[in-house]
């Protein structure tokens, strides 16, 4: 028993030893080529600072790494100037000179994602949006929110409480995600079953060009039936466009009654099986259906101490569910849950199960689901593969890899995601990046992806990791087109390079 407690203390030392490394350089790992873009002159800077004053022009190198280096820690940049605007006007003065003089941007907002799209790949000039964070109006009666683009979710979410208004998006990084960049990457979180993705819940934004141009389709009606919606060129389009400055966002009302059920499955099967029950018996209550694998569980539960509330089984369930309810009326909610959980009992659906509307009891059951992808990162190097996959093949993708994947050096393969949407959060955790265990995985998941009619990217976007893989979810039309729209409001791609499209040729 002492040796295996040691054995446990060297393994987590190790863990946190990879956790703080710095990754390899992006160009250097993935053999990039730099643009044809200028080098960074003491003359540009002398532009910025007068600009935006020097407190806000960042060039001290120890500071300029926390930009260059993303949450997940999968790339790393090389940037030296990071810019802090506050205004749109100055956004647009940043471009306009980084447009006249071919320097490359990165647009950079919360940098919680996945994929590389917020990080440089070589010295772009990084802008990040930090400080532009004002709530701008809130529209009780029309239930309408407009605020700069650097507000954090989290806080705007309990802006809104105040006036009994939510967000309709909600992630487990809304503590520093920043809702320009959810925007920017069409995010789609832990209610996208229920209020669906920002495509349709934003009404409007502001938005700036490559040329500094300023993009003003900041309209907060719900209905503007007039012309193009140029509003969804930005949504989704990961800075490759433009800035957004500005949003404009439809919140739902506050639920006055939340009920949270957490359910112990034996097989995956049985998961689905519960997400048709749910669905008939708890209908337009139903706000979110998450779903874990045991490995995936016992990550929260084993890095930060967190407790399970089913405590029948004491080795545990191979499959949890995380169900969520939002309405009017707390007794109405309350005793369709309950019915629900007793029929899906009674049919041998659940193993286990209990229900709870405690606010804080449900706190520390999402604590549960929105701190795996944190608490992975101790194990070292995580490949994170976020995926839409039709749901009756949902979790064989997991499947799959654990039959194709017998390296010794492999830690964990585990699954855990948004049941209720098909989208799926694959993780593979190793000590450290292996070059022969990305080649194992990479182009073999995408494939497997695509021979299933899913998605590369579920709701994080393309970014610099999936660029090669954009054309396995995407018909060769919908690309040309992308390519020329990118053309046009962007032709000398100074606008997040190597991001999205793959290759683009940017004019000399």
């Amino acid at each position: 028993m002492a040796l295996r407690m040691l054995f446990r203390a060297a393994h987590r030392a190790s863990s946190l030893r990879c956790f703080s490394a710095k990754p390899e350089f992006t160009s250097d790992r993935y053999n990039v080529e730099r643009g044809p873009y200028a080098k960074i002159s003491q003359e540009h800077l002398s532009f910025f600072d007068q600009l935006l004053g020097q407190n806000r022009v960042i060039t001290n190198v120890d500071e300029c790494e926390g930009y260059n280096i993303d949450y997940s820690k999968i790339v790393r940049g090389k940037s030296n100037v990071v810019l802090k605007p506050k205004t749109t006007d100055e956004v647009s003065s940043i471009l306009k000179y980084c447009n006249d003089n071919r320097l490359a941007v990165c647009p950079q907002s919360g940098n919680t994602g996945l994929v590389g799209g917020s990080v440089p790949v070589f010295d772009e000039i990084v802008v990040s949006m930090k400080l532009m964070n004002k709530i701008i109006e809130t529209n009780e009666l029309a239930g309408v929110l407009t605020c700069e683009a650097g507000c954090v979710l989290e806080e705007l979410e309990n802006h809104l409480a105040t006036v009994d208004l939510m967000m309709p998006i909600d992630l487990g990084a809304k503590g520093s995600c920043l809702i320009g960049g959810c925007v920017s990457t069409n995010a789609g979180g832990l209610r996208l079953l229920r209020y669906g993705n920002l495509h349709g819940n934003v009404l409007g934004l502001e938005a700036v060009k490559a040329n500094g141009d300023v993009v003003d389709c900041l309209n907060a009606l719900k209905k503007n039936n007039t012309g193009y919606h140029l509003k969804h060129l930005f949504i989704g389009s990961e800075g490759t466009l433009g800035i957004v400055t500005k949003v404009a966002i439809q919140c739902p009302p506050l639920p006055k009654a939340v009920n949270v059920a957490f359910l112990g499955l034996s097989s995956f099967d049985k998961v689905l099986k519960a997400f048709r029950l749910a669905k008939r018996e708890l209908g337009e209550i139903l706000s979110s259906f998450e779903m874990m694998d045991k490995l995936s569980l016992d990550i929260s539960t084993s890095v930060f101490g967190l407790k399970s509330p089913l405590t029948t089984n004491i080795d545990g369930h191979d499959f949890y569910v995380l169900m969520e309810t939002s309405g009017s009326n707390g007794n109405h909610d309350e005793e369709k849950l309950s019915s629900f959980v007793e029929k899906a009992m009674a049919e041998d659906v659940i193993e286990d199960g209990t229900l709870t509307s405690d606010p804080a009891k449900v706190k520390n059951i999402w604590a549960l689901r929105e701190r795996i992808s944190e608490g992975i990162l101790h194990e070292g190097y995580v490949f994170k593969y976020d995926i839409s996959i039709p749901l009756p093949s949902f979790y064989s993708v997991i499947e799959v890899l654990r039959d194709r994947l017998r390296d010794p050096r492999i830690l964990r393969i585990s699954g855990y995601g948004h049941l209720g949407d098909g989208n799926i959060h694959v993780q593979v955790s190793i000590p450290k990046y292996e070059r022969e265990i990305a080649a194992q995985l990479e182009p073999f998941i995408f494939e497997y992806i695509c021979g299933l009619r899913g998605s590369v990217s579920a709701e994080h976007g393309i970014g610099f990791t999936k660029t090669k893989y954009l054309h396995m979810s995407r018909t060769s039309s919908e690309i040309k087109l992308m390519h020329q729209l990118k053309n046009m409001m962007d032709p000398n791609g100074i606008l997040n390079p190597y991001k999205v499209l793959h290759p683009r040729q940017v004019p000399v």
